[in-house]
């Protein structure tokens, strides 16, 4: 592999360390996993992703294991969001809130029991959760501040309930509210995922010849 084609995956890989093959001359570079509008998505990226998954650096989070697709199809929708909030320069995380999680996701990372974490460094474990917060903040900004549950749906949706059940007295309205005001939002947070795949470009590697 040598001329431009060489030059740029130099210039966009990340090494694999001393270990690392040679390659008709050229030592042996990080395969990529997608690209998303440009943007390169490489190996290591979706195997740390399943490790702060499978160790549950997320504060609040539960262990989750993904397979090597699902990694890639969470980086790909969350590098959707952060291009989008690049784009309309909506600011970063509050510091406090960020030093606090952070703080948390370095304790769930060193109770974790899985090999997987070895090699990932206090930083990328606070960049990670940078990112999710991030993510986060887009989505309260740009989709569940529109979201709006209208009473008749509540009050609806409570007659439903009590015509269910010989406890009706349990059954709570604001309850009943917020759980319709969370599946909205998580609905519209799909219908952004699918209008922003729609007019981004997306590039797939075979992930089973990595």
């Amino acid at each position: 592999m040598r001329g431009p084609a060489a030059a740029a995956l130099l210039a966009l890989s990340i090494s694999l360390g001393p270990d690392a093959l040679a390659v008709d001359g050229y030592r042996l570079y990080e395969s990529t996993v997608a690209s998303v509008n440009g943007e390169v998505l490489f190996l290591s990226d979706i195997v740390r992703e399943g490790c702060f998954h499978r160790c549950a650096a997320m504060p609040g989070s539960e262990p989750e294991i993904l397979s090597a697709q699902e990694c890639r199809d969470r980086l790909i929708s969350d590098t959707l969001v952060l291009q989008e909030q690049r784009k309309l320069q909506l600011g970063q995380v509050d510091n406090m809130v960020l030093a606090a999680y952070g703080a948390e996701s370095l304790e769930r990372m060193g109770n974790c029991t899985s090999s997987c974490k070895e090699g990932i460094t206090a930083e990328r474990t606070r960049e990670w959760v940078e990112r999710k917060l991030l993510i986060r903040e887009f989505f309260q900004r740009r989709v569940a501040g529109f979201v709006e549950v209208k009473e008749e749906d509540v009050q609806r949706e409570f007659r439903l309930r009590a015509a269910r059940t010989d406890n009706a007295a349990e059954l709570s309205e604001e309850q009943i509210r917020e759980e319709l005001q969370d599946a909205k939002v998580a609905q519209e947070i799909r219908n952004w995922y699918t209008r922003a795949a729609s007019k981004s470009r997306v590039v797939l590697s075979p992930l089973e010849a990595k």
